[in-house]
């Protein structure tokens, strides 16, 4: 028996409203969409544009803060045999990056949140008594020292990093060691603390890069090309370890800090640490 035009004209029915439904939900949707994207606009209209050209410079290589005079335990891991091509230099660097997220990166997302004197101060005490790698420790110094010295001296807009460097230098109450006064600083300029821990990894696979280079493990093409592809661990590493709390600051690649250690025994050494 043939179906009645009825039923047909209810099936239909049935199909128009499934489709209004359907499109309800992807107007919804773009609606959300379109409200996101307008906060994200709001957001960024609300950052000081002088603010973000300090945040670029801070990244800037050339800024002497002396970052560029450390390989991380590369030239000791060398004349170790650990290192002795682009191979090893890449596993190298990705055990570094590991271990600079899972020990420094609470320091950073801490400081970026509370860029305060006694929050500061709180946490170069226990990165300090953290630290048992002499070498390290005294690299983590002189590199905090220096990015303190120049934040003050070149981000004029900021008063506070003068006053800070001055009340502490010379007082003994803090060392000024470099993960702690580099998220201060990316707090103080506004940065975010999602941004703040990309740009410290950043900073120490470019400059992990940059040794390998002036040790002839890599020319300057190869350099730029070990770095694109790590960039993706990185994010990955960024992603593991951010923020977190500095008591869960721990060590994840105890060899490369004892191999850092022995740095001070190089009988030649073009590096500082």
């Amino acid at each position: 028996m043939p179906f009645s035009p009825k039923k047909k004209k209810k099936k239909k029915k049935s199909q128009k409203i499934d489709s209004l439904e359907g499109g309800l939900l992807v107007c919804f949707v773009m609606e959300q969409d379109l409200v996101e994207t307008e906060k994200r606009r709001k957001r960024e209209i609300n950052i000081d544009p002088s603010l973000q050209w300090s945040q670029w410079q801070l990244l800037d290589s050339i800024l002497p803060t002396g970052g560029f005079a450390h390989s991380f335990g590369l030239e000791a891991a060398i004349q170790a045999r650990l290192v002795s091509g682009p191979d090893d230099l890449q596993t190298f660097v990705i055990h570094l990056l590991e271990n600079t997220g899972s020990l420094l990166l609470p320091f950073v997302y801490s400081a970026t949140m509370n860029p305060t004197l006694d929050n500061w101060q709180k946490l170069d005490r226990i990165l300090d008594a953290t630290l048992s790698n002499e070498v390290g420790r005294k690299a983590s110094v002189s590199q905090g020292s220096s990015l303190m010295r120049v934040a003050a001296s070149v981000f004029t807009e900021l008063p506070s990093l003068k006053s800070m460097r001055d009340v502490c230098i010379g007082s003994g109450v803090v060392s000024f060691h470099h993960a702690p006064v580099f998220g201060m600083v990316c707090g103080l300029l506004g940065m975010d603390s999602g941004t703040s821990q990309r740009a410290y990894i950043f900073m120490t696979m470019r400059d992990v890069i940059s040794a390998a280079t002036r040790l002839n493990l890599v020319g300057p093409l190869g350099a730029a090309v070990l770095q694109h592809r790590v960039a993706y661990v990185a994010e990955s590493m960024v992603k593991k370890w951010m923020d977190r709390s500095v008591e869960d600051a721990c060590q994840t690649a105890p060899l490369l800090d004892t191999i850092q250690g022995c740095h001070t025994y190089l009988f030649s050494r073009l590096f500082c640490s």
